[in-house]
């Protein structure tokens, strides 16, 4: 009995003493059951479906016939939905712009280019192919839009092959060849051929595609650097070979041949020597989104790229809306707050870069979502990134840059643990990466952010300017006081705006 009560008494002492976080002895960290870790209050676990229930009636307006209530719905959303874009300043007018330019782009002809750029988690198309799908069914367009000529890692949205050409890029590991100058293209990446080569490309049969990305009636090729009589022949299904030859150029070249139907399969010939930075498969005007994903970047290889060879592709492709989707491979080197400064920087940096070389383009900033890691064998998340998020937002704003803070969406601390046990599974084991179920989730909740602005642009075309002012800037109370006098509202009933 002495001996056991002894025991149990060493044991209690070593509980009551010993830290939570372990001790580090040599190459090894001892743990054991501590009393600070016991007397830490168990945090609730985040409720994935309550979470995703909760953001989708977030974006939702009860049906209404009268102005007034509508507007008090795009108020509440402005100043206290945290599911909401985060607008600088919080200017409601930030997309105005984009807006009437998206909405026009069918009746004037053209197609509008969103650039969407991302880590690994927007790989495959994944995130920004539901996104592509509901800009597309608002405002017109269709097809997977800008690929690379040489494609590493496959799409749900096109099949794709090449040969004959040469892969270079600006970002990712030693296996990702670098070129001898720095005229990339912007997808950060370009296709050298000499001599010869093709480019294929197929309607993709993959169960995650999207039907608009099936559908393509415009083929385009971005590319630089060629050669005199550099020559590229689309042949495609059972239209005739149509050839393009340029005169030799150092500058960037948009080529496009239009079809007179949706096309299934086709094949560029080049002969020649160029640099190709990209292969466009659009449908008829409306907008486009390009995905473009680099895998293991932090959003900070931008400035190694060429600007003249950016500044003229940007102003060829009618990019107006250019989306960076960064933070969580930067991770692993954030030990401390103090880490954090330095990356803030360089994203500024790159900001600016975006800026000088897409001067008609708007930018949004999406941050890292939740990223899950063991800590004394229990599942949390990261530390360092709950305060890297919110710096990222404060330096998006601060930038006039707009931020969608994916990490509180799908739940905030814990919530990447709870999206990969969930059933099914939306995120995978490695705690990092969504599944396709999952990145359609935070597809449809970017997408659902972005056109509840639009709804409430278009309901503000009903309205005199000063009005909707008067009344945004209006808190509750006064709201009820108020209303009754001079900015009473006519009815009205949205006929944009997203109903239960």
């Amino acid at each position: 009995m002495l001996f056991i009560f002894s025991v149990i008494l060493l044991l209690g002492v070593a509980w009551y003493f010993f830290p939570a976080e372990g001790l580090a002895i040599g190459n090894h960290t001892v743990r054991f059951a501590s009393y600070a870790e016991d007397m830490t209050p168990v945090k609730e676990e985040v409720n994935v479906d309550a979470v995703i229930d909760n953001v989708t009636k977030s974006f939702e307006m009860s049906v209404s016939d009268n102005l007034l209530d509508s507007m008090r719905f795009f108020r509440s959303y402005l100043k206290e939905n945290p599911n909401r874009i985060y607008l600088p300043h919080d200017d409601y007018t930030f997309f105005d712009k984009l807006f009437g330019q998206l909405e026009h782009a069918e009746d004037e002809g053209k197609t509008y280019r969103v650039m969407y750029y991302g880590d690994s988690q927007i790989e495959m198309d994944r995130i920004s192919s539901v996104l592509r799908q509901k800009l597309q069914e608002l405002f017109g367009g269709s097809g997977p839009n800008m690929i690379p000529a040489v494609q590493p890692v496959p799409t749900i949205s096109v099949s794709q092959h090449s040969s004959g050409l040469s892969r270079y890029a600006v970002y990712g590991d030693a296996s990702n060849h670098r070129a001898s100058h720095n005229r990339y293209g912007v997808m950060a990446q370009y296709s050298q051929v000499v001599g010869g080569g093709t480019i294929t490309f197929v309607q993709t049969s993959h169960s995650q595609a999207f039907q608009n990305a099936k559908e393509f009636s415009t083929v385009s090729m971005l590319l630089g650097r060629n050669s005199d009589g550099f020559s590229a022949t689309l042949k495609c299904d059972n239209n005739a070979p149509e050839s393009k030859v340029l005169a030799a150029s150092d500058s960037v070249s948009l080529v496009t041949w239009i079809l007179p139907n949706d096309i299934k399969r086709g094949t560029i010939n080049l002969k020649g020597n160029a640099e190709i930075y990209g292969v466009l498969l659009d449908g008829e005007a409306g907008v486009a989104v390009d995905n473009v994903a680099l895998r293991g970047c932090s959003g900070t290889i931008f400035t190694r790229m060429n600007e003249s060879v950016a500044r003229q592709a940007f102003k060829l492709l009618d990019t107006r809306l250019i989306i960076l989707q960064f933070g969580g491979n930067r991770m692993p080197g954030i030990s401390s707050a103090k880490n954090i400064t330095p990356y803030m920087a360089e994203l500024e940096k790159q900001i600016n870069y975006m800026k000088r070389v897409a001067p008609k383009a708007t930018l949004l900033f999406i941050g890292p979502a939740d990223m899950g890691k063991s800590y004394g064998g229990k599942m949390g998340t990261w530390h360092g990134l709950p305060e890297l998020n919110d710096s990222l937002r404060a330096m998006a704003l601060r930038n006039n840059v707009a931020y969608w803070d994916m990490f509180h969406v799908m739940g905030g601390e814990g919530s990447m643990a709870q999206w990969v046990r969930h059933n099914p599974p939306l995120a995978g084991p490695d705690y990092i990466h969504f599944t396709f179920r999952g990145a359609q989730e935070i597809g449809n909740s970017l997408a659902k952010s972005f056109t509840t602005y639009y709804d409430f642009y278009k309901l503000r075309q009903h309205v005199p300017s000063q009005k909707v002012i008067e009344f945004i800037n209006l808190d509750q109370r006064e709201d009820s006081i108020r209303t009754s006098g001079r900015i009473k509202m006519p009815f009205y009933k949205p006929k944009y705006a997203t109903k239960k």
